[in-house]
């Protein structure tokens, strides 16, 4: 298993490459520099010609394109990610500030969206074709239709404004107990795992009810044991691979997500500021943003893999006999 987990590490490394290098090369071809970024039109008229190509040329800007790569990915690796044009500030101290707050969300929403999922999921398989089953399924159709941000925003109609139970807008920790500070967390939470709830309880409906058609379902029935232990130790422990998989494939989703959701309740996360650059021309701060939120992405498809060979040991024999066999 470790021999397994470690190929799949190692074959992490040239798709990051490859996705940095087509991040530079897609902001490469936007129009402008980060010169462009930091001034006004008005400044960048009244400056000499000369002063700007001195400037472009002590922040490395006409260096050809493979040297400006391969010197802004050494220092990434280097754990230097720069400074943000606009603000001025390194870029590592943005991340430091705000990802953890992204991070929290994207948790949140996903264990809540997961408990519920696998709860409802379960309940419905149960009461098979019965008013229950009905109107989850009704709740998933439109748990999936219905777009992020309009659950957002109906969620501050009801529950912020209407009722007034949580607060419609922004985050913030001082000052506050652990309590009143996920005041400001629920709502988004919420809105943003809405979504993977209702698909992970269709999902979890139809897997559950296709394990109990299986023979040894049958058998443990014909033997006498308990319904809840059929239903819980032979039917959801059976049906649980293809349910993992779902959950970890949705990680990235509900990370690109939270960019949406932050911007609807004005969450300080990762998101809003990455919006807030894009529209700023913030070329550096874009760039090691996206670039994370990919290194996410990847990592998230090596769980899914890890999980899936837990569960199942037929997916890292057939692994390692492919691996003897090359």
């Amino acid at each position: 298993m470790f021999r397994y987990f470690m190929n799949r590490l190692l074959s992490l490394i040239p798709m990051v490459l490859v996705i940095s290098f087509l991040i530079f090369f897609a902001l490469e071809l936007i129009p402008g520099d980060p010169i462009t970024a930091m001034f006004s039109p008005e400044l960048i008229a009244s400056v000499p010609v000369s002063e700007m190509d001195a400037l472009r040329e002590s922040l490395g800007l006409n260096d050809p394109f493979l040297v400006r790569y391969f010197q802004w990915l050494g220092r990434f690796i280097r754990g230097d990610l720069g400074f943000s044009i606009v603000t001025g500030k390194p870029i590592s101290d943005v991340i430091a500030n705000l990802l953890p707050a992204t991070i929290k969300l994207a948790l949140a929403a996903l264990l809540l969206s997961t408990v519920l999922g696998l709860i409802f999921g379960i309940v419905c398989s149960i009461k098979q074709n019965s008013w229950v089953d009905y109107i989850f399924s009704v709740f998933g159709v439109m748990g999936i239709s219905v777009p992020e941000f309009f659950i957002g925003i109906l969620a501050i109609l009801i529950f912020a404004i209407r009722l007034q139970w949580f607060p419609a807008q922004g985050r913030t920790d001082i000052g506050l107990n652990v309590i009143q500070s996920l005041k400001f967390l629920v709502l988004p939470a919420c809105s943003l795992g809405i979504v993977l709830t209702a698909a992970l309880t269709r999902y979890t409906r139809n897997s559950m009810l296709d394990v109990l058609n299986k023979d040894y379902v049958k058998t443990a029935r014909a033997k006498g044991l308990p319904e809840w232990k059929v239903y819980i130790k032979h039917a959801f422990r059976n049906s649980l691979m293809p349910v993992s998989v779902l959950v970890c494939f949705r990680l990235p989703m509900i990370i690109s997500g939270s960019v949406v959701i932050e911007q609807v309740f004005g969450y300080a996360g990762i998101g809003t500021r990455l919006l807030h650059a894009i529209n700023a021309n913030d070329y550096q701060l874009v760039l090691v943003i996206i670039f994370m939120l990919s290194i996410v992405s990847l990592l998230a498809s090596v769980l899914i893999d890890i999980f899936t060979a837990l569960l199942d040991p037929r997916v890292r024999i057939g692994g390692r006999q492919t691996a003897e066999g090359r």
